[in-house]
């Protein structure tokens, strides 16, 4: 049930309503959350429902033996508790998503030695968000056996912390130290959080059937067409398609946490203008938050972080990035997208550039440093563009060729495309940018919501999958 859809449309009034008729009833208010959860993950394949209720299940149990055990002093079978909970999901993730990319790279490996193996394939289908909510699993039972939080012992709360619909498929990726807490305490209406949530909602609605839909048509013709085209245009096509993704991907966001608004539960801010990003460390800090956070809290620190020699940094980031690319798909394509990545942060790591630290804000108040920041920003705008080429071509021949056009060809005739949708791009990144600040007067703001509605009738396009869906 995707968001733009008209069944969502439909499903999330109904809810809505019956939710907040509960309210005095926090256990009926969990328990209809679950229910509903689980028809609208069920909307694309009901057989998967049983993944996410073995999830569930065993990340539940596991934290209680987890805890238990730790308050016996037998740390170690708390370990080993939480490693079963883990390679436990570990397996079911790689069966249903990493399974036949194994199976290939084995048989060719096999081949190079001159073993001929042919495994058939088996094409399984992927599950629908198996990636987000695993993630949010993992990260409760380490939590837990690492003494930061305690082990729930209501299901039912618990229970609405994996399968929260609103960021169920494609995040955020929440921890149970903020979203838990919100599970277990009574929720009141409110109506300048619903008006918030609404307005969330409509933004990302716009941003994904305006922005990222129209976006999605040049960049597939561009794509499509890239051995004709010259530097310009497969530039323009890199760029667009880097919009594309943003819009697409943060107006998820804006819809999911908007939607979670009208339940009176906050979710965490997934993107921060990311584009506004003066080098890729910073970029990092910017995008997907709660996935960088994640392997930053999970894999980077427990690895050594930075706290460690210049080589040592470096390849805890690679591995680190090795993963991520992993994580966003089974495929060469991917990896090299995460190694890409990886290596552009060695000026970093090696400290031949000086990276700010966190919550550190780089002020440019004169002309000239306003100018160098500016192509600080276009300069990381484009190595993230030529990497998002990996996205879209799914193949790393392909993607290779692209890019060597881009810098070969050198045709700098003007694109042939329409120029309308950047105007689309310009008021999205510009409202971004004010952080979507609203008129104080009543009227100017419903103004504003009918103009943002009008348009997505109008120009919007339905039915397309949100791109990490598929994740």
């Amino acid at each position: 049930m995707a968001f733009d859809s008209v069944a969502y449309a439909l499903f999330l009034p109904v809810v809505f309503c019956i939710y907040w008729m509960l309210h005095n009833r926090l256990c009926w208010q969990n328990t209809f959350l679950i229910l509903a959860s689980y028809i609208f993950y069920g909307w694309w394949d009901w057989r998967f429902l049983f993944l996410i209720i073995f999830t569930t299940l065993c990340s539940y149990y596991t934290a209680i033996i987890i805890e238990e055990q730790q308050a016996l002093g037998n740390r170690h079978k708390a370990w080993i508790a939480s490693a079963f909970n883990i390679v436990a999901n570990l397996i079911i993730l790689g069966t249903f998503k990493y399974l036949d990319f194994f199976i290939d790279g084995f048989s060719r490996l096999l081949a190079t030695f001159g073993w001929e193996v042919s495994w058939p394939l088996l094409h399984i289908i992927l599950p629908v968000g198996i990636s987000f909510y695993t993630f949010q699993a993992f990260s409760y039972t380490i939590d837990v056996y690492r003494g930061k939080i305690q082990a729930e012992r209501n299901l039912l709360p618990f229970a609405a912390y994996i399968c929260f619909f609103p960021q169920l498929v494609a995040g955020p990726i929440e921890r149970a130290s903020d979203l838990l807490p919100q599970m277990k305490q009574a929720r009141t209406f409110s109506y300048p959080q619903a008006v918030e949530g609404g307005r969330l909602i409509l933004w990302g609605l716009f941003k994904k059937m305006i922005v990222a839909d129209n976006c999605a048509v040049i960049a597939g013709f561009i794509f499509h067409d890239y051995q004709q085209l010259g530097t310009l245009s497969l530039l323009y096509g890199a760029f667009i398609f880097s919009f594309q993704i943003y819009a697409d991907f943060s107006g998820y966001s804006d819809i999911a946490i908007g939607t979670a608004r009208l339940f009176g539960i906050r979710l965490s801010r997934n993107f921060n203008n990311p584009y506004l990003a003066a080098s890729i460390p910073d970029f990092w800090r910017r995008w997907h938050i709660t996935l960088t956070t994640w392997f930053r809290d999970y894999v980077y620190f427990p690895l050594g972080g930075s706290r460690c020699s210049n080589i040592l940094n470096l390849r805890n980031t690679i591995v680190v990035f090795l993963l991520c690319g992993l994580w966003h798909g089974a495929g060469w394509p991917w990896l090299t997208w995460g190694l890409y990545h990886g290596l552009l942060f060695i000026p970093y790591c090696m400290h031949w550039i000086r990276r700010p630290k966190n919550g550190e804000v780089i002020i440019a108040n004169t002309l000239r440093s306003r100018m160098v920041q500016g192509m600080k920003i276009a300069f990381t705008f484009l190595l993230v563009s030529l990497g998002r080429v990996l996205y879209h071509t799914g193949n790393l021949g392909d993607s290779l060729c692209y890019i060597k056009r881009i810098f070969c060809t050198m045709d700098f005739s003007i694109p042939d495309y329409s120029k309308s949708i950047l105007l689309f791009v310009a008021f999205m990144l510009w409202a971004e940018w004010h952080d979507c600040r609203l008129p104080r007067q009543r009227w100017a703001r419903w103004l504003i919501y009918y103009i943002l509605l009008f348009t997505i009738f109008i120009k919007g396009t339905a039915g397309s999958q949100f791109m990490y869906f598929q994740f």
